[in-house]
Order: C-alpha cells, then sequence, then structure tokens
C-alpha cells in the first residue's frame, strides 16, 4: 500500500513538472559619473567650429548627453546634424555616432538600429576612432531585437578586429540569459575565468530542487513551500488542504455524496494546483539566486555591454 502511494505521487509530480531551466532578468544602471569619466574618441571643436551654429548645438548636445539626459541630447544632436556642413563627413560621422549611442544608453534599441542604417556609419571600417565602441553597441542592438543574422555579422567582426571582446561578450551573452551549460563550457574553455566556477559553485550550493520541492509538496501539502523558505505559503497549503479533506470526509461520512464529491474535486485543484504552484516558485527562487550572484560577476568584471565601452561623448 505505502509503495502505491508513493507511485502514485511521483506519478503526479511527473505529470506538474516544472523546467529546471531559469530566465533570469538581469539589466543594469548606468551612473553619469561613469560616463562623464570617459574621454571622447574624437577630437576637440576648433573654436572656429564651437562658434559656428552646428558647433553650439554639440556643445549643448554633449552636455545633455554627459547627464544622460539622453532624450533632449538626441534632439539636440539632430539639430547639429542638420547644420553641419555635408562636406565636413568627420564631424558628421561624429554626431551621427554621438546620437546612436544616446539611444543604446536609453535602450531604444530598434531606434539605434534604424539611426545606424540611415546613417554613414555603415561604412566606417577600423579607422574610425569609436569603431570597437560602434561595433559593441550594434551587436547588443541586434542581440536585444532578435535578429541573428545580423547579430552574427557584428560577432565576426568583432571576432576579427576585437578577439577579446568578442570573448567576453560571449561570456556576457551566457551570463545574463542564465545559460548554465554555455557558462559550464566556457569555465573550461577559458581557464583565466575562474570567476565562472566561482558563480557555478555557488549557484548550486544555493539553489533548490524543483523535483524535491513538488515531491515533498505531493506528500505533505506545504512542506515544499516551507523547503524554500516560504513559511506564510505552507501553512496556507497545509491548512486549506487539510481544511478541504476534512469537510470532504464529513460530507462522505454523513451520506452528503454529492458535496462530498464536490469537496473532493475543490481539494484535487488545491492539491495538484500546489504540487505545479510551488515547482514555479522553486524556478523563481533560483532565478533570484542566480540573478543576485551573477549581477555581482557582471559588474565586478565589467562584463555589461556598456560598460566595455571606452569612450563616452
Amino acid at each position: 500500500m505505502n509503495k502505491l502511494i508513493i507511485l502514485i505521487a511521483l506519478f503526479f509530480v511527473g505529470c506538474y513538472r516544472v523546467p529546471d531551466k531559469i530566465n533570469p532578468r538581469i539589466d543594469y544602471q548606468v551612473q553619469d559619473r561613469y560616463f562623464s569619466s570617459l574621454a571622447s574618441a574624437f577630437p576637440p571643436l576648433t573654436p572656429s567650429e564651437r562658434a559656428s551654429d552646428w558647433g553650439r548645438e554639440m556643445i549643448i548636445a554633449r552636455a545633455f548627453a554627459d547627464e544622460l539626459d539622453l532624450y533632449r541630447a538626441i534632439s539636440t544632436y539632430k539639430r547639429a546634424e542638420i547644420l553641419v556642413s555635408a562636406l565636413d563627413k568627420s564631424r558628421k560621422l561624429e554626431i551621427q555616432y554621438d546620437m546612436l549611442l544616446c539611444y543604446f544608453l536609453a535602450k531604444r534599441y530598434d531606434e539605434a538600429a534604424l539611426e545606424f542604417e540611415k546613417s554613414d556609419l555603415a561604412n566606417v571600417d577600423k579607422t574610425f576612432h569609436a569603431y570597437h565602441d560602434l561595433l559593441l553597441v550594434l551587436y547588443e542592438c541586434y542581440r536585444e531585437l532578435e535578429l541573428p543574422e545580423k547579430e552574427e555579422r557584428i560577432k565576426e567582426l568583432l571576432q576579427n578586429t576585437y578577439p577579446e571582446t568578442a570573448e567576453k561578450l560571449q561570456i556576457s551573452c551566457a551570463l545574463r540569459t542564465g545559460d548554465i551549460p554555455k557558462i559550464e563550457c566556457y569555465a573550461k574553455s577559458f581557464p583565466n575565468r575562474s570567476y565562472l566556477d566561482d558563480l557555478l559553485d555557488c549557484y548550486r550550493h544555493q539553489k533548490k530542487s524543483i523535483a524535491t520541492a513538488q515531491t515533498l509538496n505531493a506528500f505533505l501539502p506545504g512542506a515544499g513551500y516551507l523547503y524554500i523558505g516560504q513559511r506564510t505559503s505552507a501553512f496556507t497549503a497545509l491548512l486549506l488542504n487539510s481544511l478541504f479533506v476534512i469537510a470532504a470526509y464529513e460530507f462522505f461520512h454523513h451520506g452528503h455524496t454529492a458535496a462530498g464529491i464536490i469537496t473532493t474535486l475543490f481539494e484535487s485543484g488545491w492539491y495538484f494546483g500546489g504540487i505545479y504552484g510551488v515547482g514555479l516558485e522553486t524556478k523563481y527562487y533560483n532565478e533570484r539566486v542566480y540573478e543576485k550572484n551573477a549581477s555581482c560577476v557582471l559588474n565586478e568584471k565589467n562584463l555589461f555591454p556598456v560598460l566595455m565601452i571606452q569612450y563616452g561623448f
């Protein structure tokens, strides 16, 4: 009889199995003091340029950009682009790049990609002073927009011109998406990245087993929630399931079969819903654990693409 109960419990746990793959949400917050500390990739404006209409607009735009007042910076850069002479190709490229960077920092990736494609930046090469940062920005924009062909093309350019940055981007992408198999692979492929092993060890030590949580909840409603530290949910699950079981027993015991069946159906919903629910909560718990550890690594090792940018405005 005991074996039968165990088999039934395991069967329902299997039916309500929650995937173990995590989907973390890891983001960054850029501080204005960080970008204001970065030098510009371009030569300073000459006195005559500063006195021109487009030069004055550019000075104002840079002031907005340094404070990360990005929306006003973009509109002011646009005015500078309109006013600058078509013959001054280097300054026009500079303005277009600064606008692209503003869109990127504002996380307006679709507009950044559009700005690039309609600008003259599509024709630049390594002689363009901000070429490294341009490729970095484009890679991240195409990745966020889920344009794999364009992302792959930029990745190839990075691997050919800046292999160290390409390696860091590979690791960064795996860390931000929580791709544990890839992180394990990179930990072996890049032995100089020992922090990857440390992250994996820390995550494995702190994470909870979804199967264990669901199995515990199958044998004793609420036990799975207690396993992941949710005491209130554990008490609520145990109380509700107990009340439904007692109510169903009393109805059947006193001959109220219809009421007993209805109550049993309600209890089944709570019981099996609890098994699935604790699986989801364990997955969320693991995601929060991973996010906390991965965010520290991404910030400490400058693995967010925005922290790999070498030049400011």
